[in-house]
């Protein structure tokens, strides 16, 4: 069987999978496009996050990508709120102790920066709550490990809830100009077919 990949810029709100947990919950069995039945997300993304996720039918490849072993970088722009000092950025890139499964889990190192401007991204629906009296600043975070809602626990570690999380980039696959709820058949990278 041929492996087909697809990039989908998950909208928030959606749970990345195709059955639904309650009545009420939307799913990406929701969107207007119709997948293979082979195909299955290659990690998650929580429904209170947006951006990127890969599917595919490619069994060998979704097990590279989901085995921490081989490090596989993930980035993530966070709006957090607060504005971090330089000492709390330095925890996240060496690495936080946060709680997985209530156990304390060590996280790796992680390429961490403050971004100089608001990024374009599309509006959020519903949109963040604004606040007059409490600043914000956007990090982009480079993850080679997704333990479940890792961005949004390293990040309230040191003091800086996030308030919206976009998953950007899954290795050198970017998000571009994609829109919420929109679906790409790919190519594989070259770089991705040699792994």
């Amino acid at each position: 069987m041929k492996p087909r990949y697809f990039l989908l810029y998950k909208p928030f709100g959606m749970l990345s999978q195709f059955s639904r947990e309650t009545p009420e919950q939307r799913t990406l069995a929701d969107l207007d496009v119709v997948f293979p039945k082979d195909v299955y997300p290659v990690g998650r993304l929580d429904a209170d996050s947006e951006g990127l996720l890969l599917l595919t039918n490619d069994k060998s490849l979704n097990a590279r990508l989901l085995n921490p072993r081989f490090e596989h970088p993930r980035t993530y722009w966070a709006q957090v709120e607060g504005v971090p000092d330089e000492a709390a950025l330095e925890k996240l890139r060496a690495g936080v102790t946060i709680r997985i499964d209530g156990k304390p889990f060590q996280t790796r190192p992680a390429k961490v920066e403050v971004l100089a401007v608001q990024p374009e991204l599309p509006e959020r629906h519903p949109p963040v709550r604004f606040r007059k009296t409490v600043p914000d600043a956007w990090l982009e975070l480079t993850l080679v490990e997704g333990k479940n809602r890792q961005v949004r626990r390293m990040c309230a570690a040191v003091g800086l809830p996030v308030l919206r999380l976009v998953r950007v980039a899954i290795g050198d696959i970017l998000r571009g100009d994609m829109q919420p709820g929109e679906v790409r058949e790919i190519d594989l990278p070259a770089p991705w077919k040699s792994r």
